[in-house]
Protein backbone atom coordinates (compact mmCIF):
# COMPACT_ATOMS: atom_id res chain seq x y z
CA UNK A 1 0.00 0.00 0.00
CA UNK A 2 1.34 3.72 -1.34
CA UNK A 3 1.56 5.38 2.10
CA UNK A 4 1.21 9.14 0.30
CA UNK A 5 -2.34 7.73 -0.96
CA UNK A 6 -3.84 6.49 2.31
CA UNK A 7 -2.72 10.12 4.20
CA UNK A 8 -3.86 12.37 0.84
CA UNK A 9 -7.29 10.23 1.37
CA UNK A 10 -7.60 10.92 5.07
CA UNK A 11 -6.49 14.47 4.60
CA UNK A 12 -8.32 14.94 1.97
CA UNK A 13 -11.85 14.07 3.99
CA UNK A 14 -10.26 16.03 7.12
CA UNK A 15 -10.77 18.71 4.66
CA UNK A 16 -13.96 18.27 3.18
CA UNK A 17 -15.75 19.12 6.12
CA UNK A 18 -13.22 21.84 7.52
CA UNK A 19 -10.79 20.27 10.04
CA UNK A 20 -8.67 22.67 11.64
CA UNK A 21 -5.32 22.10 12.54
CA UNK A 22 -4.21 19.29 10.79
CA UNK A 23 -0.85 18.04 10.93
CA UNK A 24 0.85 14.71 10.04
CA UNK A 25 3.89 13.03 11.53
CA UNK A 26 6.15 10.26 10.32
CA UNK A 27 6.08 7.64 12.80
CA UNK A 28 7.89 4.59 10.91
CA UNK A 29 10.63 5.38 13.80
CA UNK A 30 8.58 5.00 16.94
CA UNK A 31 6.47 2.34 16.31
CA UNK A 32 5.56 -0.59 13.97
CA UNK A 33 2.70 -0.71 14.25
CA UNK A 34 1.63 2.23 11.75
CA UNK A 35 3.40 4.76 9.33
CA UNK A 36 1.88 8.27 10.07
CA UNK A 37 -0.33 9.87 12.64
CA UNK A 38 -3.29 12.63 11.83
CA UNK A 39 -4.43 14.64 14.20
CA UNK A 40 -6.69 17.48 12.99
CA UNK A 41 -9.55 19.36 15.52
CA UNK A 42 -13.27 19.91 15.15
CA UNK A 43 -14.99 22.74 16.75
CA UNK A 44 -18.02 20.61 18.46
CA UNK A 45 -19.31 16.78 18.94
CA UNK A 46 -21.11 17.14 15.29
CA UNK A 47 -17.96 18.11 13.64
CA UNK A 48 -15.85 15.57 15.08
CA UNK A 49 -18.18 12.61 13.87
CA UNK A 50 -18.56 14.49 11.01
CA UNK A 51 -15.05 14.73 10.65
CA UNK A 52 -14.11 11.05 11.03
CA UNK A 53 -17.17 9.42 9.26
CA UNK A 54 -15.91 12.12 6.01
CA UNK A 55 -12.51 9.95 6.67
CA UNK A 56 -13.89 7.04 6.71
CA UNK A 57 -15.76 7.21 3.60
CA UNK A 58 -12.86 8.92 1.36
CA UNK A 59 -10.69 6.55 2.45
CA UNK A 60 -13.33 3.29 1.58
CA UNK A 61 -14.21 4.97 -1.37
CA UNK A 62 -10.49 5.40 -2.94
CA UNK A 63 -10.50 1.47 -2.09
CA UNK A 64 -8.37 1.67 1.00
CA UNK A 65 -8.31 -0.01 4.41
CA UNK A 66 -10.35 1.19 7.41
CA UNK A 67 -9.92 -1.26 10.40
CA UNK A 68 -12.21 0.50 12.78
CA UNK A 69 -13.17 3.87 14.25
CA UNK A 70 -13.48 4.85 18.31
CA UNK A 71 -14.63 7.29 20.63
CA UNK A 72 -17.76 8.09 18.66
CA UNK A 73 -20.38 7.52 21.42
CA UNK A 74 -18.87 11.10 23.36
CA UNK A 75 -17.40 12.66 20.28
CA UNK A 76 -14.47 14.65 22.15
CA UNK A 77 -11.91 12.80 20.37
CA UNK A 78 -12.47 10.17 17.68
CA UNK A 79 -9.57 7.60 16.49
CA UNK A 80 -9.50 6.57 12.86
CA UNK A 81 -7.84 3.48 12.58
CA UNK A 82 -6.71 2.95 8.78
CA UNK A 83 -3.66 0.50 9.06
CA UNK A 84 -0.58 1.84 8.36
CA UNK A 85 -1.72 5.39 9.51
CA UNK A 86 -4.32 6.66 12.03
CA UNK A 87 -6.70 9.82 12.53
CA UNK A 88 -6.87 11.21 15.80
CA UNK A 89 -9.80 13.75 15.28
CA UNK A 90 -10.51 15.83 18.67
CA UNK A 91 -11.94 18.90 20.52
CA UNK A 92 -9.37 22.01 20.61
CA UNK A 93 -9.81 21.46 24.53
CA UNK A 94 -8.95 17.65 24.61
CA UNK A 95 -6.21 17.93 22.06
CA UNK A 96 -4.90 21.02 23.82
CA UNK A 97 -4.58 18.15 27.18
CA UNK A 98 -3.12 15.75 25.80
CA UNK A 99 -0.75 17.35 22.99
CA UNK A 100 -0.31 14.42 21.13
CA UNK A 101 2.18 16.77 18.92
CA UNK A 102 4.51 16.38 21.59
CA UNK A 103 4.79 12.45 21.74
CA UNK A 104 4.03 11.79 17.46
CA UNK A 105 5.66 15.04 16.70
CA UNK A 106 8.97 14.10 15.72
CA UNK A 107 8.59 13.79 12.05
CA UNK A 108 6.21 16.11 10.24
CA UNK A 109 5.61 14.86 6.64
CA UNK A 110 5.38 17.98 4.21
CA UNK A 111 2.53 17.92 2.06
CA UNK A 112 -0.29 20.40 0.92
CA UNK A 113 -2.78 21.05 3.69
CA UNK A 114 -5.66 23.36 2.88
CA UNK A 115 -3.15 25.83 1.11
CA UNK A 116 -0.28 25.70 3.58
CA UNK A 117 1.95 24.95 0.27
CA UNK A 118 3.89 22.27 1.77
CA UNK A 119 5.04 23.16 4.81
CA UNK A 120 4.22 21.15 8.13
CA UNK A 121 0.81 22.33 9.79
CA UNK A 122 1.33 24.13 12.45
CA UNK A 123 0.48 23.19 16.03
CA UNK A 124 -2.62 24.49 17.89
CA UNK A 125 -2.51 27.97 18.87
CA UNK A 126 -2.37 27.42 22.73
CA UNK A 127 0.77 25.04 21.99
CA UNK A 128 2.10 28.19 20.12
CA UNK A 129 0.98 30.59 22.67
CA UNK A 130 3.08 28.28 25.68
CA UNK A 131 5.65 28.23 23.45
CA UNK A 132 5.59 31.94 23.48
CA UNK A 133 5.60 32.31 26.96
CA UNK A 134 8.07 30.13 27.18
CA UNK A 135 6.06 27.81 29.03
CA UNK A 136 7.62 24.31 29.17
CA UNK A 137 5.86 21.38 26.75
CA UNK A 138 5.78 19.43 29.76
CA UNK A 139 3.69 21.60 31.92
CA UNK A 140 -0.03 20.53 31.82
CA UNK A 141 -2.45 23.50 31.22
CA UNK A 142 -4.15 24.89 33.80
CA UNK A 143 -7.90 23.53 35.14
CA UNK A 144 -10.76 25.97 33.93
CA UNK A 145 -13.91 27.02 36.23
CA UNK A 146 -16.88 25.53 34.75
CA UNK A 147 -19.52 28.43 34.11
CA UNK A 148 -17.64 31.39 33.29
CA UNK A 149 -19.15 34.83 33.25
CA UNK A 150 -22.59 35.37 34.93
CA UNK A 151 -25.07 36.48 32.90
CA UNK A 152 -26.24 40.49 33.63
CA UNK A 153 -29.53 40.36 35.22
CA UNK A 154 -32.66 40.89 32.54
CA UNK A 155 -34.05 44.52 33.29
CA UNK A 156 -38.22 44.28 34.68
Amino acid sequence: MDIRKLQRAIVDGLEDVKARDIVVFNTEHLSPLFERVIVASGTSNRQTKALANSVRETVKARGLPVLGMEGEDNAEWIVVDCGAAVAHIMQPAIRDYYRLEEIWGGKPVRMKIDGQGGRPAPASASARGRAAKGVPATQAPAARKAGGRKRPARPR
